[in-house]
């Protein structure tokens, strides 16, 4: 296993690294934004059907274990939380920029 030297994580070169890249629109941002929160939000749907499935397995005698299915739910219940807590925290910013008098 390599051990990659601490001097290649320099916050200098991620600078240099932001200003070479090009300068993204406030549509391309938003764009982007919204890409990832639907990817975000449908790999969070597939662990709550994957759950789901295994349950419906083990109610019905399949080949499942249980500890199997312990662990899927609670990667779904996970998250479901974390995406609950990043809406929740957006909802706050938003109203928090509301209320900026302008």
């Amino acid at each position: 296993m390599a051990i990659q030297s601490i001097s290649a994580l320099t916050p200098s070169l991620g600078l240099q690294k932001l200003d070479n890249q090009m300068k993204v629109t406030p549509y391309e941002a938003q764009q982007n934004f919204g890409s990832f929160l639907k990817t975000a939000i449908e790999e969070v749907n597939t662990k709550q059907y994957e759950s789901d499935m295994m349950t419906q397995k083990l109610i019905q005698g399949g080949d499942v274990e249980l500890h199997d299915v312990m662990i899927t739910a609670q990667k779904a219940s996970v998250a479901l939380n974390a995406t609950m807590g990043v809406r929740n925290k957006v909802v706050e910013a938003y109203q928090e920029i509301i209320r900026m008098p302008v």
